[in-house]
């Protein structure tokens, strides 16, 4: 991934917390049929490496796991809050007009080399704090406990686990950084006005980016 110095995503934790916020992945590998792109949750698992390890599952019926002993590397795409950056925003464009369209986002980028797990105990673990950490904010959390025993025993023979150790991690903050200072802070009440959920998010990272002294 193409990042430059001012985009990047500041530090490791960074990285994981973007994971973690946004764990629908998107994982591409390289195969004889070309590269097989997957879309699947997944759990971080910050205690285990030096950038931590993906766990989630596929279901047995996906040809993905069957392709990885001879795919090698392969790579987790995680997509955080972006937005659409119109320069009507910008107080530049009255000022000079020299102002154009751009898109903000910010992404993780996690490679490595995948394994397929089929150890039932392994995965009953992996769903059980999948879930967890998905229903954690209800009200009234689900739990495998919730169904019956032998319907959840059907589903575990159904998948296969997926793990991914990461041995490197990349992060990009793509958030007006390159912008005039008041066209940055145009583009933060521009987005604070749109008022959608991805806008207010990218709003924040705007702000936090302008806030952040250059280098940290």
């Amino acid at each position: 991934m193409y990042i430059r110095k001012h985009h990047e995503l500041p530090g490791t934790a960074a990285a994981q917390a973007l994971i973690e916020a946004h764990p629908l992945g998107a994982w591409v590998i390289p195969s004889d049929e070309g590269l097989l792109a997957n879309h699947v949750p997944f759990l971080l698992d910050r205690s285990r490496g030096q950038f931590g390890t993906l766990l989630g599952h596929v279901s047995r019926a996906n040809p993905v796991w069957r392709k990885l002993p001879a795919s090698g590397r392969s790579v987790v795409m995680f997509q955080g809050p972006q937005a659409y950056i119109t320069p009507g925003w910008y107080p530049g464009k009255q000022a000079h007009g020299k102002v154009v369209p751009t898109w903000n986002y910010a992404v993780a980028h996690a490679h490595g080399v995948a394994r397929a797990i089929h150890d039932e105990a392994w995965l009953r673990d992996l769903l059980a704090r999948l879930t967890a950490v998905n229903e954690r904010a209800r009200p009234m959390p689900w739990a495998m406990a919730d169904a019956p025993g032998d319907f959840i025993d059907k589903l575990l023979r159904a998948v296969v686990g997926i793990e991914i150790p990461i041995d490197a991690l990349v992060g990009k903050l793509k958030a007006s950084q390159d912008e005039e200072l008041q066209d940055r802070w145009g583009t933060v009440d521009g987005l604070a006005a749109e008022g959608t959920e991805s806008a207010l998010a990218m709003a924040s990272l705007v702000r936090q980016a302008i806030d952040r002294p250059e280098g940290d």
